[in-house]
């Protein structure tokens, strides 16, 4: 494996990083710390993940293959649908919530990287150290990350409540995408 393929792996596996980051921002400013500790937390979530399936190979791989599109489905769609609620009464919480925090980046740390367990098994099957791959994983998903709050913050100031509606919708279909990617094939 050549370092322009890990490149395209990290940049595919960053995506949902990178889309539930500009989701996130656009509820509003969010300080750079909690900038910080989303960023770190998807990248070190991206990073773990590949490490994980390598190490659990065939053992643990089909029994999370068989769930594990529906647990990012509902975690997404639990996160999008507190952010269309949030956003269709703004006045109901004075103080936004912060998804840096708690559950919510425990939830979205998972959702964003579940994906990453499966291409560490694959990795494990073609017999490919798995440190310098998942390093890249994890520093792309986190400087992407950092993109789209800086972008979701961008188009969250501009617009208001309702880019946190657009950000629980696009959370909610990536949700879905993940699940009919998998019911499909």
């Amino acid at each position: 494996m050549n370092f322009t393929e890990i490149i395209l792996i990290a940049v595919s596996l960053a995506m949902d990083a990178f889309a539930v980051s500009v989701a996130a921002g656009t509820a509003g400013r969010l300080p750079k710390r909690a900038a910080f500790r989303l960023s770190f937390h998807f990248g070190l979530f991206q990073f773990m993940m590949p490490v994980l399936g390598w190490f659990a190979g065939s053992h643990i791989a089909p029994l999370i293959s068989a769930v594990d599109h529906w647990v990012a489905f509902f975690l997404l769609v639990f996160v999008g649908g507190r952010m269309i609620r949030d956003g269709l009464n703004p006045e109901r919480e004075s103080v936004p919530r912060d998804p840096s925090r708690g559950l919510a980046l425990v939830m979205l740390s998972v959702a964003t990287s579940i994906d990453a367990l499966a291409v560490g098994f694959s990795i494990a099957m073609m017999n490919v150290a798995i440190w310098y791959p998942a390093a890249i994983i994890g520093v792309v998903t986190s400087a992407m990350s950092v993109a789209g709050i800086r972008l979701g913050c961008f188009f969250g100031q501009k617009l208001g409540p309702r880019m946190e509606i657009a950000g629980g919708i696009v959370l909610i279909l990536i949700g879905m995408r993940i699940l009919a990617a998998d019911l499909v094939f």
